[in-house]
């Protein structure tokens, strides 16, 4: 089984990026972040014509999450205590070697400028989506996260990181939070493939920073422990950057 998720940042703009990608490395599932519109927007024909099932929690030009995937799934989810009331979480139930898992698909707040209220939304979010968790692992012995969660969780995942020091994306505090989420017993799945430095799935549109590799890993796929050992690889798609009209994020697949 192949996972992909993706800030599309626009799904309706994508469209032939996205068949490319579906193309090149054919996912079961793939989730999406960013999609801008509102469910009845969301391009499901598109899908549809490429056999897979469209599940869907937008926003008007902003936001939004969605599921898309060759088997039905059961049990979709969206309901979470967004303290903005955004729709930023999606999730469903999946059978990986005959055991039910726990999909979750996210699309954490930025939490830009600090000295604004972004900033307290997004430590509020995360508070919210531990207990969340928490409350999952209740029932579930094994959960997958996908998504943008506009964390750089260490040194080397960010080009400079004493320039980040004070963003929301790497402060100290955030960094924490995200560490927390790991010791309910996840792991961060890439790290177990590749521990290289300079490994990034979002490069700014400004400043020539694709060409110049000057990025950020953001977007993560957590998994239980229980999962690793049937995970066969993590890749970073940043073929998919280099399009013609590129979302400013690369894919994250992982192979069951």
């Amino acid at each position: 089984m192949i996972i992909s998720s993706w800030n599309i940042n626009s799904v309706r703009i994508r469209t032939e990026n996205i068949e490319k990608y579906i193309k090149k490395t054919n996912p079961d599932i793939l989730m999406f972040q960013e999609i801008k519109c509102e469910d009845d927007k969301f391009p499901y024909d598109f899908f549809k014509e490429r056999k897979y099932n469209c599940y869907v929690f937008g926003q008007k030009s902003y936001n939004g999450v969605a599921i898309i995937s060759k088997i039905k799934l059961s049990n979709i989810d969206k309901k979470f205590n967004d303290p903005n009331n955004q729709s930023r979480l999606i999730a469903s139930d999946i059978k990986i070697s005959g055991k039910l898992v726990k999909l979750i698909c996210i699309y954490l707040p930025n939490g830009n400028p600090v000295n604004t209220d972004k900033f307290p939304y997004k430590k509020k979010w995360l508070k919210n989506f531990i207990n969340y968790l928490q409350k999952q692992m209740l029932t579930y012995d094994e959960i997958i996260i996908g998504g943008d969660f506009n964390i750089i969780p260490n040194s080397n995942d960010v080009d400079n990181p004493e320039d980040w020091e004070n963003d929301a994306l790497y402060k100290l505090e955030i960094r924490k939070e995200f560490r927390k989420i790991i010791n309910l017993g996840f792991k961060d799945s890439f790290r177990l493939f590749n521990n290289e430095s300079k490994q990034y799935t979002f490069w700014d549109y400004t400043q020539g920073s694709w060409h110049k590799n000057k990025g950020l890993r953001i977007d993560h796929f957590l998994i239980s422990d229980k999962l690793s050992n049937k995970v066969k690889s993590v890749t970073i798609d940043k073929f998919t950057r280099g399009l013609v009209k590129p979302s400013d994020h690369a894919p994250i697949r992982i192979n069951f």
